[in-house]
This record gives structure tokens, C-alpha cells and sequence, in this order.
């Protein structure tokens, strides 16, 4: 499970942390899981998040994997609530949108905005990560959207 921690400094974003929690194979799916959670439950207990931003579903061609996302993402959401910490979804097409300015963009592409977003940081990890981090954009560009509106 990728995460990617974004902070905005005056409307510009920093990288403020980004990694993959990775459970052994070996474990069962509890004990995975229970991985999970702890390590999310850490990183929310060191940064102290405003907010949570994930990925929703999406449908997936093999069910296996499917239902294995969405265990790792109810796992996010029950970290945030014993946190009390919000949580926002947005789907992949409008991360992409958000990020690229298309919901069909490639993976590759998504990956080089969001390090050209960031300060042509190097991420370092999988391309969950890169995902994760494209989330995090992807609500910061929603809630800079929402300010504007407001005022």
C-alpha cells in the first residue's frame, strides 16, 4: 500500500513523506491486514493529517485483487475513524484529471507530473506510491478549488 504526505506551503506543495507499507506474503490475510493497519495507524500518529485522501474502488478484471484493494482501503478508513481524522475519495479518472489535465492519462504520465508537481522529487518505491501521491494532489487541488469558490 502506497502513501504519499503533501503539505502546501502558501499554494505550493511539498513532499513531505512517501513510502509502501509492505506486509510479508507469508502472513495470513489478518495478520497482513493488521500490518496495515498499524503502520497506517503510526504514520497518522507522527504526522498528524488534517485529512485522509484515498483512491476509490475500482472495478478490477481479476476479483482476487479487487477485493484485496478493497480490504487495504477499509483498512485506511477504520485508521481514520479511530483517529477522528476526515476522509475524502476521489476516483482514479479524476486523480488522473486533477494531476494531468486528463482522466486517460498513463500511468507514465501521472508519474512525471506528480514529480514535476512536487519539485522533481525522486519517488521511491512502486508505482502505488506514485499513486498515493497523486491523491494527495488531487485533494489539495479539490480543496484549493473549494477556497476559491468560497471567498
Amino acid at each position: 500500500m502506497g502513501f504519499g504526505i503533501v503539505d502546501s506551503i502558501s499554494g505550493e506543495l511539498a513532499n513531505v513523506d512517501h513510502g509502501c507499507l509492505t506486509p510479508r506474503r507469508s502472513f495470513s490475510i489478518e495478520q497482513r491486514l493488521g500490518e496495515l493497519y498499524n503502520g497506517i495507524a503510526n504514520i497518522i500518529d507522527e504526522v498528524k493529517p488534517d485529512v485522509i485522501a484515498v483512491e476509490e474502488p475500482f472495478v478490477s478484471k481479476n476479483p482476487r485483487t479487487a477485493i484485496a484493494i478493497g480490504q487495504a482501503q477499509a483498512v485506511v478508513l477504520i485508521a481514520a475513524a479511530h483517529k477522528e481524522i476526515a476522509v475524502y475519495r476521489y476516483a482514479p479518472r479524476e486523480i488522473k484529471k486533477a494531476v494531468t489535465d486528463y482522466g486517460g492519462s498513463s500511468k507514465e504520465q501521472v508519474e512525471d507530473m506528480v514529480k514535476l508537481l512536487l519539485g522533481n522529487i525522486e519517488i521511491i518505491g512502486p508505482n502505488d506510491v506514485t499513486d498515493a501521491l497523486a491523491v494527495a494532489i488531487c485533494h489539495h487541488n479539490a480543496t484549493m478549488l473549494d477556497n476559491l469558490l468560497m471567498e
